[in-house]
């Protein structure tokens, strides 16, 4: 009677096999664990033998050890099993339904106002993930905080981290009418440094650059702030309040500039525009609730951005 060759699954079984008898040593022990019989464990054994045609372990009544050719087929059994873990896991978790809960943090201000909409319509496709959405601007701690990922205003200096850059957030110059006072409207960016600055210590704190949209120049004006903040809406609001000039991003900006609360100063003239990145830690293995995110946030963004 002839035996058929091993199938593709057929030889994965054996090699798993052969990999739980070394680490579990001995035959016996290995068939408990696997739920099997020790007869099925000694032919599984002798199979794969037969099929690489070498000797992989030398047994006596009372022990068992590798032989020179056991060893090496050990280390690319183990490699290749798990490559094989890795290939089912990713095509397993590309069939799955997102599910379970995802821990996000985002920029205070901007996950307030811009990130909500498209955070509900992530949810509503996703009915079986649950969001813990904190909003603070400094970058966490992955590991310790247990976060998934975070939306991320500014540069990245954290070299383990994956950075997709999402776009940039434009930032302008603005002031209250009541500071200006009735004086003729700022001309060149020198002209700024007449007047009193509030700075948002998370970009800027004693020196602001702007940048000519059409020529490219550079202007760079040493600040001394009357009020240093790390909070996008307190110093939007003191602006508008007369306290002083300061730079700030554009799409929080819509409902002062409309109704004359706030004038935008040297439209010609630009900020540093603000990087917007989204973060989580490298890993072997991202869940579907992760992935899912990711891919809404990238599709979201370009429309969100384009107003700003």
């Amino acid at each position: 009677m002839t035996t058929s060759p091993p199938t593709s699954a057929d030889r994965i079984e054996l090699m798993q096999t052969f990999v739980r008898i070394v680490e579990a040593g001995s035959l016996s022990s290995a068939a408990a664990q696997l739920g099997t019989t020790q007869p099925t464990i000694s032919r599984r054994l002798q199979t794969l033998e037969r099929m690489l045609g070498v000797r992989l372990l030398q047994r006596s009544t009372h022990a068992m050890q590798l032989t020179e050719d056991g060893e090496c087929c050990l280390l690319h059994a183990r490699e290749l099993l798990s490559h094989w873990t890795i290939l089912t896991t990713d095509a397993r978790n590309a069939r799955d339904e997102p599910e379970g809960t995802l821990r996000v943090v985002a920029p205070h201000a901007f996950g307030q106002r811009q990130l909500i909409a498209p955070l509900v319509e992530f949810m509503q496709r996703h009915p079986r993930v649950s969001v813990e959405w904190m909003l603070h601007d400094r970058t966490p701690d992955f590991v310790a905080e247990n976060i998934d990922c975070a939306i991320h205003v500014g540069e990245v200096r954290e070299p383990s981290l994956v950075a997709i850059k999402l776009g940039a957030i434009r930032c302008i110059a603005i002031a209250a009418p009541s500071l200006l006072q009735g004086a003729p409207l700022p001309a060149h960016p020198d002209d700024l440094l007449r007047l009193p600055w509030l700075a948002q210590r998370t970009f800027y704190r004693d020196e602001v650059t702007l940048t000519h949209a059409v020529s490219g120049e550079k202007v760079r004006l040493s600040i001394k702030p009357r009020l240093s903040t790390d909070n996008l809406y307190a110093v939007r609001n003191a602006t508008t309040l007369g306290l002083g000039v300061s730079v700030a991003s554009a799409w929080a900006l819509h409902e002062e500039l409309a109704d004359g609360r706030l004038v935008h100063l040297l439209p010609e003239w630009k900020g540093h525009a603000l990087p917007l990145y989204l973060l989580y830690p490298h890993a072997r293995h991202y869940p579907a609730r992760l992935r899912s995110f990711i891919d809404s946030m990238r599709a979201a963004m370009p429309a969100i951005l384009s107003d700003l």
